[in-house]
């Protein structure tokens, strides 16, 4: 073998160390994650149970359907009612 032939071989042998030591890393973080997703999990499911049910929410009224006659305010109209109503166009 030439120094060439080590030397490459020897680059090849580190970008492999390289490559496992890099997915050991991505999975000992991809671990991490889901053992505090879990652990997340648990505590919620245990604050959920110890606090008492609470009533449904109501339902949002609905805003009634025009008829088929009714004409559909001026947009300038429209405009002038979001603006009042605190939104910015």
């Amino acid at each position: 073998m030439t120094n060439e032939d080590q030397d490459r071989a020897t680059k090849a042998a580190q970008a492999a160390e390289n490559a496992r030591s890099a997915m050991a890393e991505r999975e000992a973080a991809a671990k991490a994650t889901l053992d505090n997703m879990a652990r997340l999990k648990a505590l919620r499911l245990a604050r959920e149970a110890a606090e008492p049910q609470r009533a449904p929410a109501a339902k949002k009224a609905r805003a009634k359907p025009r008829k088929l006659d009714e004409k559909a305010p001026a947009l300038s109209d429209w405009l002038a009612n979001q603006q009042s109503g605190g939104r910015r166009i």
